[in-house]
């Protein structure tokens, strides 16, 4: 995966970056000496993912990225000798919204955080770009058909911790966030049953923020929900 910056989106890069294993691109353009003022795109699969942001230099009265920093349980036993395997993982997700409010999913007992709330989506699969594995997502998981609107952010968290199948894991989860709209909304439905969802549902906008979010979720929602309401009435 590589991220790019460009200042302004009909001129050239300024800056291109490969993303590590544990690297935020969001540090990484910082210490670069860029500020990133919005996401543009996602284009390519597997390591050719490319992520484009819109770019300007850092300056005294900048805001210096919140680092999540590389976690790790408190409550972790490890055994001796044992050592975590590292793992990315490239995830795309859709704040979705209709005439109907807000989509949302809920997490099942195969995942670490059972009964959060989280956004439609989920990982890439091989060759499949990010808007390809987030349509994919949506429909697997809700049985909703969506177009999307724009890319709106980027999130990464890094830790040390167990999966859901005990193995010990140095884990980065990168999330690609779209917007995207539904303007034919059913009744959800898990199509892709005994997998990482346990449900999913249309939510009142004003009755979403009182439901337990996932914190990425949350993070997104909260600076980003807002961005279709002049589409559906609340």
């Amino acid at each position: 995966m590589h991220v790019i910056g460009v200042q302004r989106v009909d001129k050239a890069p300024v800056v291109r970056l490969p993303v590590g294993h544990g690297e935020d691109p969001r540090v990484l353009l910082w210490h670069r000496g860029w500020v990133v003022s919005r996401w543009l795109s996602a284009t390519g699969a597997d390591e050719e993912l490319v992520v484009t942001a819109q770019v300007r230099q850092r300056t005294a009265t900048s805001r210096t990225p919140r680092r999540r920093g590389h976690r790790q349980d408190p409550d972790l036993v490890v055994a001796p000798g044992e050592v975590p395997t590292k793992r990315q993982r490239v995830a795309a997700y859709a704040i979705v919204r209709s005439h109907r409010g807000l989509l949302g999913t809920i997490c099942s007992d195969r995942t670490a955080v059972p009964g959060r709330w989280q956004l439609p989506g989920g990982g890439l699969e091989a060759s499949e770009t990010s808007s390809q594995a987030v349509i994919r997502e949506v429909r697997e998981e809700t049985d909703q058909s969506v177009a999307l609107r724009r890319l709106v952010d980027l999130q990464s968290d890094h830790w040390v911790g167990r999966a859901p199948n005990g193995r010990l894991e140095d884990f980065q989860a990168i999330r690609i966030i779209y917007t995207a709209v539904c303007t034919a909304p059913t009744e959800p439905e898990v199509l892709d049953v005994g997998g990482t969802t346990e449900a999913s549902h249309w939510v009142s906008l004003r009755g979403w923020r009182s439901l337990p979010w996932t914190s990425s979720a949350r993070s997104a929602l909260d600076r980003h929900v807002d961005e279709l309401s002049g589409l559906f009435a609340r």
